[in-house]
């Protein structure tokens, strides 16, 4: 997939107007838009899911606060057993660019899937954690999938992967599980920021360094690949227009040291200002 530079996806995105009202045409301000959802110092606003494990039950102190990180450990496993852990913000959202800033390091736990080395994910438009049922293993969600080199071979990250969900590419219902983004590879421990444009159930952008690395549209429930999940919850071909944001753990260590958030509901029907608000976050990135 070609790169688009994220300024073209942007002006994309909006509507055609030859008559800007003088509403559209105000100056808008965006110093105060971001949101930082970590604290620095504790779990604060979180909701904690480990497979096999009851709703905030942090098992073996998975999830933790370390030097103004947040960090996902298992020093506390013998054995990871499939143990897949998520760290929900307690807030659902539909219109928004998300960020993190993550660096995966040290050594996979024992018993980790080959798969899951250097392995972790942003889940965007996740069901409510409380409706997870305690053997489930992934939320219902779309994932921002992110990875690490291996220090020789290439592997792409911010990819997309579906736990109980499918998407629209080119026009066409995409249901195999995972997609490769067109990014570079990134190494060893070095830190990466990846942005996530989010649209309601319009179109979802991946973002890297300034590029968009892999767009997609209709974000809907359906397929496979989600376990022991309520029926109920999992209702196939309805689209996802908001939902939860939670950081993984598929045990590879990593680090977190940004969590931010900018809304974009206050914009959602209003294209022309969506345009401007999105012009000035790609020039203040």
């Amino acid at each position: 997939m070609k790169k688009r530079h994220l300024l073209l996806i942007f002006l994309g995105m909006a509507l055609a107007c030859t008559s800007p009202s003088k509403e559209a045409e105000k100056e808008i301000d965006i110093s105060d838009g971001w949101r930082s959802l970590f604290n620095g110092k504790d779990l604060d606003g979180w909701k904690i899911k480990i497979s096999k494990h009851d709703l905030n039950e942090n098992y073996a102190n998975t999830f933790r606060v370390e030097d103004g990180l947040m960090k996902v450990r298992y020093d506390g496993y013998e054995d990871f057993d499939r143990q897949y852990g998520h760290i929900f913000y307690d807030e659902s959202f539909s219109h928004y660019l998300f960020r993190v800033e993550y660096r995966f390091v040290g050594e996979q736990a024992p018993g980790g899937e080959g798969w899951a080395f250097r392995n972790s994910g942003v889940m965007l438009h996740g069901q409510n954690p409380e409706t997870m049922t305690q053997d489930q293993d992934f939320p219902i969600s779309i994932e921002g999938q992110l990875l690490g080199g291996d220090g020789e071979n290439p592997r792409t990250t911010s990819n997309l992967c579906t736990p109980g969900t499918n998407v629209v590419i080119d026009g066409e219902l995409f249901t195999p599980h995972c997609l490769n983004s067109s990014s570079k590879t990134y190494h060893g421990d070095q830190w990466v920021v990846a942005d996530f444009l989010v649209l309601g159930d319009s179109v979802i952008h991946h973002i890297l360094e300034g590029d968009t690395v892999l767009t997609y549209h209709q974000p809907q429930i359906g397929g496979g690949n989600v376990s022991n999940h309520d029926p109920a919850i999992k209702q196939d071909s309805r689209l996802i227009s908001e939902g939860y944001i939670s950081l993984q753990s598929e045990s590879h260590p990593i680090d977190f040291r940004r969590v931010e958030i900018f809304d974009l509901s206050a914009y959602k029907d209003d294209q022309n200002e969506l345009k401007k608000v999105l012009e000035k976050l790609k020039n203040h990135q």
